[in-house]
């Protein structure tokens, strides 16, 4: 094994990173054979940096990578704007921890981020990973659901603390149902509370937009922009990620410089000296480059836990196409999913180890244990972050001892720069495997199809509101409702909207519980 270790242990000592893939199991001269493979994908890497359209089905270009380097752009405009609208974020972080810019009752203390997916995902990462809760220079809250009751208890924590409350509504379009409800639901708390939403609001979206114009129109504090070349979940360093961390006091120049630095190392056009190229290909022979087996997210350190939710959405929603690019049906994806370290260790490491290999490890080694010094927890001398170290390493070699692959990224502390450098891995590996496989990356037909499925839904729920209102008293199976509006085939949509808007105390719809229970009927009290 040690012989293995040697030939793939690859080191970046100018990123503080090391990617380990000697237990990945990769035949002899396999880096040589993919080499036609690897060739095309560094060129569509260069491709999309130069600004290709690379999302055909909405005339996009993809442009993540200047974010953290704005002089690659493709236009002059764009490289002014990028770094504008850095410097104005950085500006305005400045004039609130000053308090130059207030809410009604004095500086601004809490930081509310309204969002969803990518506007959410991101920047809950980050504040979990680089924030300290106490030493912050504010405290950030998240909505990032329709769910009322997630909403009540955000609420029940900012309760009476709205006037020093900044909220950030963070949306491309404006219209994107979350993050409008949960400002709609903010926008009631902050008048109930008898304060002006809009002394106390920023919009994060398009320019144009919905939420654009009525930040316009109601005077929000300030607006900055999302570009439609920044997908939702490649957009943590753009205002979408970088106006939260830096309210919250984070380093994001440093944020940037780490992202920068390892786009640098993932441009090289050699698969052993660029980290992203190694990550994808271990991916695609794990794989077997259609997604048979799940990625499974082992960060060994607290402030990585949001780590595997953030993956999950880069990864699935870039990756789980149905058709590829040449439009045949190839259903791809990797399944991801993660914990923490030694947490997993007594959740699911007993099935990794012994159960269906179907999965393969990704473990996150972090070197440094805290800034100060630890205590002694054993007789040997040996402190806590030394028993993490050494589940980390017994659980990577009892998954070796079962035939159970892994690959180990090392990086030696949890700060901006090393967080900004994951990142940008993990979005270029993205992009290689991508090219790998055929499909776009890029775009996310699936969760349009899913926007769209439940648009279709609220209005069936209008309609048998409409028409139970229309003759209060009488009772329907949901049978002979879907019957009376024309819905034979969505009974099942309609029973199941009875049984919501009878447990809704803000209906007046009431159920009649019948056994068996598809019997149900309802009606209008």
């Amino acid at each position: 094994m040690w012989s293995d270790f040697k030939e793939n242990y690859f080191s970046f000592d100018a990123l503080k990173f090391a990617i380990d893939v000697s237990r990945v199991g990769f035949p002899k001269n396999y880096f040589e054979d993919k080499s036609a493979m690897l060739d095309k994908a560094f060129a569509d890497m260069r491709s999309l940096e130069a600004g290709a359209i690379a999302n055909p089905d909405e005339n996009r270009m993809v442009g993540h990578y200047w974010l953290r380097a704005p002089q690659l752009a493709p236009t002059e405009a764009l490289c002014e704007e990028i770094a504008k609208t850095t410097e104005a974020i950085l500006s305005f972080a400045a004039d609130v921890h000053s308090g130059k810019v207030s809410g009604t009752a004095g500086v601004f203390k809490n930081l509310l981020c309204v969002g969803i997916g990518g506007s959410a995902l991101g920047p809950q990462f980050v504040a979990s990973a680089l924030g300290m809760p106490g030493k912050d220079k504010m405290a950030v809250y998240f909505l990032d659901n329709t769910d009322p009751d997630g909403m009540d208890a955000v609420f029940a924590a900012l309760e009476g603390k709205l006037g020093e409350t900044l909220t950030i509504v963070t949306s491309k379009s404006g219209s994107t149902p979350e993050p409008s409800n949960a400002m709609i639901e903010t926008m009631a708390r902050y008048r109930a509370a008898g304060l002006d939403f809009a002394r106390h609001a920023v919009a994060v979206t398009g320019v144009g937009s919905q939420l654009d114009k009525k930040a316009v129109e109601e005077g929000f504090i300030a607006r900055f922009p999302m570009w439609d070349w920044v997908g939702g979940r490649t957009s943590e360093m753009a205002a979408v990620g970088l106006l939260p961390a830096a309210l919250q006091g984070l380093d994001i120049r440093l944020l940037l410089a780490g992202a920068a630095a390892m786009d640098c190392q993932t441009r090289v056009p050699a698969v052993k000296e660029n980290p992203s190229a190694l990550l994808a290909l271990a991916w695609y022979y794990l794989t077997a480059g259609k997604g048979e087996k799940d990625m499974v997210i082992l960060p060994y350190k607290d402030r990585l836990l949001l780590f595997a939710r953030y993956l999950q959405q880069l990864i699935m929603e870039s990756l789980g196409k149905e058709k590829d690019l040449a439009g045949n049906v190839v259903n791809q994806g990797i399944s991801v999913y993660g914990n923490k370290g030694s947490t997993d260790q007594h959740a699911y490491v007993q099935q990794l180890r012994e159960g269906v290999n179907n999965f393969f490890a990704t473990f996150i080694e972090v070197l440094k244990d805290r800034e100060t010094a630890s205590v002694p927890v054993n007789a040997d001398g040996a402190t806590s972050g030394d028993f993490l170290e050494g589940f980390l390493l017994g659980t990577r070699e009892a998954l070796t001892e079962k035939g159970r692959a892994s690959v180990t990224l090392t990086i030696e502390s949890v700060d901006a720069a090393s967080v900004g450098a994951l990142i940008a891995l993990f979005e270029r590996a993205v992009g290689f495997y991508a090219s790998f496989i055929g499909i776009n990356a890029y775009h996310q037909p699936g969760v349009e199809a899913g926007k769209k499925a439940a648009a279709s839904i609220l209005k069936i729920q209008a309609r048998m509101i409409e028409f139970l209102k229309a003759c209060p008293g009488e009772k329907f199976t949901a049978e002979a409702l879907a019957e009376k509006l024309n819905l034979e085939n969505s009974v099942e949509i309609v029973f199941k909207l009875g049984m919501h808007l009878s447990a809704s105390p803000t209906t007046s719809v009431t159920a009649t519980p019948q056994t068996p229970a598809y019997n149900t009927t309802f009606f209008y009290k």
